[in-house]
């Protein structure tokens, strides 16, 4: 298995790759295995530090698809390439059986939106030596944007977290990083405050994965379709940075890598 290097002071890029027909931003690039492994090498040259290969869509009002269909998707391309990447490889999933394929097939980690309440999926993780990204979601993709409510947002996320990364560590997984899962059952007010007080969540004492890129939010604040978003999308990177994020989740990875490089070297000479 592969770890991430985590270096301080450093922002590292997850670049990632939805091999999915209909993925809100970039449904349907990927598709094929030919493209996706193209792809994949591709943000490991310009500059990923980790990829994340999803077959499943996870976008607001998305339908679950079955596990033939995501085994379909993502086994050939992680199959094809084994040996040919040099970063560590995310898969995004939340079926433990496709986990598990996965993790032989040559994936390190388990990126899990349901937040591993699966104990199977713990169980997957425990048993292979991967790491873990767990998630925050209220509700599930289809219906999560419907009426998401909390009391207080960071406050209830962060109670969330801290508890699946403990029954995560008793199983014995040693690579834990959290996710406050921006857009997965959030509002633009519980978004922004997540971002803001991110470092509420990373004095847990985990690395912290954050996923802003092209999302919704971005448009509802500054206008653009997901395609029109990378300004947004760098602004919410640097911010996240900022206030705690280890990891930026991001389609653009080039032009958010140079951003972090630039926002990362500020924060150093402040400290």
């Amino acid at each position: 298995m592969k770890k991430i290097h985590f270096s301080p002071g450093r922002t590292l890029i997850c670049g990632i790759l939805n091999v999915t027909p209909d993925s809100f931003s970039d449904g349907g690039k990927w598709a094929s295995t030919e493209a996706a492994v193209a792809q994949a090498l591709l943000l490991q040259d310009q500059g990923a530090d980790m990829i994340d290969i999803g077959g499943e869509s996870s976008r607001p009002g998305s339908e679950p698809v079955s596990l033939e269909d995501e085994k379909n998707r993502v086994l050939p391309v992680l199959e094809a390439l084994a040996g040919r990447l040099r970063v560590p490889v995310s898969v995004d999933t939340c079926k433990p059986e496709l986990a598990v394929l996965a993790l032989a097939a040559g994936a390190d980690l388990i990126n899990d939106i349901t937040g591993f309440r699966d104990p199977a999926m713990i169980a997957a993780a425990a048993a292979t030596g991967a790491g873990a990204i767990i998630m925050h979601m209220q509700g599930e993709p289809r219906s999560m944007q419907a009426a998401p409510y909390y009391t207080d947002v960071v406050a209830e996320v962060k109670a969330f977290l801290a508890g699946r990364a403990a029954d995560l560590e008793r199983a014995g997984v040693k690579d834990i990083i959290l996710d406050p899962g921006i857009g997965f059952g959030k509002t633009l007010e519980h978004n922004l405050a997540l971002i803001a007080r991110l470092g509420e969540i990373r004095a847990l004492g985990y690395p912290v994965f954050l996923g802003v890129s092209r999302k919704k939010f971005i448009g509802t604040l500054a206008g653009g379709g997901p395609e029109e978003r990378l300004p947004g999308t760098i602004a919410a990177c640097v911010a996240g940075a900022a206030n705690g994020a280890d990891i930026i989740r991001v389609h653009d990875v080039p032009e958010c890598r140079r951003a972090m490089l630039v926002a990362d070297a500020v924060r150093a000479a402040g400290k």
